[in-house]
């Protein structure tokens, strides 16, 4: 491939960093890692990207000079958010003689992002952190922000820190090696992107989606800077999520309470329950008169053709009772101490806002309608 590597900024003073976007990027870490002064580098990774692409990273990293101590691997998926692989990575990333100068590079999906980024985060109270996310997935969303956590049984994400990375590459070519599954669920946030904030990016979606799918590069690379274009800006507006972020949680609040039903084990895959929580997003904004009457079905059609699930029922694979749904909801970390519980709705595709005037009875009701049946 000839695409040229694309630089995302993301503005925030002594705490900036850029987003590197394209395909064979990983080739190039030592010369990336080299630019910023990095020292001796650790590796956090999966079983399956370990064999697949690991090898890129630490071959680069020598190239340059750069000490690997170790390459460590985590479990896949969810399980490598729990205290027990969190206590074992640590205790493993301490045996390797990990120093305050030396880096932490967390090569997988999310899960493993979020797991390497909270170590990193919090051992010898904070040291460097990259992020090199090998799905969809993890390139235009858990890899950019600076939000590490795992998971409790309380709920999802509820044990965490900020902790900006120092630098991410996203290597499209690492896409290659993604089952369809993966790659449909990592399609479920990009479309997200479109919804809460742009709308000519929803419009381009419903029109080169299938060939992004198929495997295009350059689509997915546009896809991926667009992204990430996004959310960088939104990070720099609210780092903390204070107010502005809360829209990246579009289709969240309900996608996390799924997940929680479906046992958080990755049966049901994030990005497939945020396309169900995007759908019932709409459609409750379409129920309280906010978007025009067939605006959700336009959402849903687009997440279908996607092969993505559009309803509680087909992503469980049974009703979703309308009271475990809302208990569910309600363990959501973003509700304040007053108890409201905070959606994210939409005035149109692309204008998506944040509203805590929700009220138990009328999200009752509208669950009994859409998830219940």
């Amino acid at each position: 491939m000839n695409t040229p590597h694309r630089r995302v900024p993301v503005a925030l003073g002594d705490r900036a960093y850029e987003v590197v976007v394209g395909p064979e990027v990983l080739g190039a870490a030592g010369q990336y890692h080299r630019e910023l002064g990095l020292g001796p580098a650790l590796i956090v990774t999966e079983p399956e990207v370990a064999a697949h692409h690991a090898p890129a990273l630490v071959d680069s990293l020598r190239d340059a000079g750069v000490s690997v101590r170790a390459v460590l691997e985590v479990p896949s998926g969810e399980p490598a958010k729990s205290h027990a692989s969190f206590e074992q990575l640590v205790e493993r990333l301490l045996a390797a003689e990990i120093r305050r100068d030396c880096s932490v590079y967390a090569v997988g999906g999310g899960c493993v992002g979020d797991l390497a980024g909270f170590a990193a985060g919090t051992v010898l109270r904070g040291v460097s952190f990259v992020q090199a996310p090998t799905t969809l997935l993890a390139q235009v969303d858990s890899s950019v922000g600076g939000k590490t956590a795992i998971n409790t049984r309380a709920g999802k994400n509820l044990l965490g820190v900020f902790h900006q990375p120092r630098l991410v590459l996203a290597d499209i070519a690492t896409l290659r090696t993604l089952p369809l599954r993966e790659l449909r669920a990592g399609y479920g946030e990009v479309v997200k992107y479109g919804l809460l904030g742009d709308a000519d990016l929803f419009v381009w979606l419903e029109r080169h989606g299938p060939a992004l799918l198929a495997g295009d590069e350059e689509l997915r690379t546009e896809a991926v800077e667009r992204c990430c274009r996004i959310k960088a800006q939104v990070i720099v507006d609210d780092e903390r999520e204070q107010g502005g972020r809360a829209l990246l949680n579009l289709g969240h609040t309900f996608g996390h309470a799924l997940e929680a039903e479906a046992g958080m084990d990755g049966t049901l895959r994030h990005g497939e329950a945020v396309a169900v929580g995007c759908v019932l997003a709409f459609r409750f904004s379409e129920r309280r008169g906010l978007v025009p009457a067939g605006t959700a079905d336009r959402v849903a059609r687009h997440f279908a053709q996607a092969g993505l699930p559009t309803s509680p029922r087909e992503a469980l694979g049974r009703p979703w009772p309308a009271a475990t749904a809302l208990q569910q909801m309600q363990s959501d970390k973003k509700i304040r101490s007053d108890n409201r519980l905070p959606l994210v709705l939409a005035r149109a595709i692309g204008a998506a806002f944040l509203t805590r005037d929700c009220s138990r009875d009328e999200l009752a009701r509208f669950l009994c309608a859409e998830a219940a049946n």
